[in-house]
């Protein structure tokens, strides 16, 4: 028995993979899949531009690589898949040659700190840096367990790692993000 969002995503499948329809079947997906895309992104990079850019190229890749999704897998998970290479890609090209992107966190800590909205909690904030402290690998097993309620089967087929490494980085961050809380506190 499928589930309503399965049928929901077999259908939009078919759209995609149907030329006549791919235009209309893009925009349900945008409607589906946009805010999680983007705040997945943002995660990543950070940056609103910078997101909206990486969520820019991820959509065009979606729309022109739609033909090689096989079925084997869901497609939030292909889709993911592909946001997740192009933000990490964009953080490469943010980095100098031989630096590595876990080199980044005080680039994005600021870019945080200078887009947090006024309104924003100290605890939220604080949570954010602590976040931006983990190496990437952690960080992204962290957001996507945490935020984006994904399982580890499925994480690991978005990130290419596997389950036991994907359940150690999120015990390591959890671990590191509680210790620097208990070290900010006010």
């Amino acid at each position: 028995m499928t589930t309503e969002k399965e049928h929901n995503d077999t259908t939009l499948e078919a759209m995609l993979a149907d030329p006549r329809r791919r235009e209309e079947g893009f925009r349900q997906l945008m409607r589906d899949y946009g805010d999680r895309l983007y705040w997945h992104i943002r995660r990543i990079v950070v940056g609103h531009d910078d997101a909206e850019d990486v969520l820019q190229e991820t959509c065009i890749k979606i729309l022109t690589g739609i033909d090689s999704f096989r079925g084997e897998g869901k497609l939030t998970t292909w889709i993911y898949s592909i946001a997740t290479r192009e933000a990490l890609q964009s953080l490469r090209r943010q980095t100098h040659l031989f630096q590595s992107i876990d080199a980044l966190g005080p680039v994005l800590t600021n870019k945080m700190e200078a887009e947090t909205p006024l309104d924003a909690g100290a605890a939220e904030v604080l949570f954010q840096k602590a976040l931006l402290t983990l190496p990437t690998q952690q960080r992204l097993a962290f957001n996507m367990r945490y935020y984006d309620e994904l399982s580890y089967d499925e994480i690991a087929r978005i990130t290419g790692k596997n389950v036991s490494t994907l359940k150690v980085n999120y015990h390591l961050a959890t671990e590191k993000i509680k210790k620097y809380l208990k070290q900010h506190e006010q």
